[in-house]
């Protein structure tokens, strides 16, 4: 597996679905600042259409609609109509996820911990994720939600060094002295 982060600004996301697992993959993907991701169920409850509003579409996407997607998460469909959609997003060349079946995956979703912009993930390419959420939730007691806050601070003060036109190894160095002085990685 390769590890990226996707710019939900750049690409067309899409999650197609039913029930609680098509609401908990909105809310990963909204969390990650996909916020106008499109939302395919032949099954819309009243919680999905709540949470999709406007993005919903109460059907399942058609070739068309791949023509116009970049990446898109299948969860709680059937395993059959599951294979048949992910099969029609490779033929548009979308990028497809199906939960819970990595045979059908050409990304798997990560365990994640998000503060503020850190974000820090945890993969076992699909073989175990119930170890990832051990991992992450490891990660989260270490990365506390002040993590945010430190990662602002850098930010700023990488923004300052650039400006002073410090050199990548300069910067790398006045990082770690940063780090080192307020003992956060100690």
């Amino acid at each position: 597996m390769i590890p990226v982060a996707i710019d939900p600004a750049v690409f067309a996301i899409a999650v197609a679905g039913r029930g609680g697992a098509a609401l908990r993959r909105l809310g990963a993907l909204r969390t990650g600042g996909a916020a106008h991701t499109l939302v395919f169920s032949d099954q819309p409850d009243e919680a999905l259409w709540g949470a999709a509003g406007q993005a919903l579409r109460p059907r399942l996407p058609t070739p068309r609609d791949m023509a116009d997607l970049r990446v898109l998460w299948i969860v709680g469909l059937p395993d059959d109509l599951s294979a048949r959609l992910a099969a029609q997003a490779r033929g548009a060349r979308v990028l497809v996820n199906v939960e819970d079946q990595p045979a059908l995956c050409d990304f798997h979703s990560v365990a994640e911990i998000r503060r503020g912009d850190l974000l820090l993930t945890v993969s076992t390419s699909g073989a175990s994720p119930g170890l990832a959420a051990r991992i992450r939730a490891r990660l989260e007691v270490q990365f506390g939600p002040e993590w945010a806050g430190r990662l602002a601070l850098l930010r700023g003060h990488r923004a300052t060094w650039r400006r002073d036109r410090r050199g990548p190894a300069e910067i790398i160095a006045l990082t770690d002295a940063l780090l080192h002085a307020n003992g956060w990685l100690a």
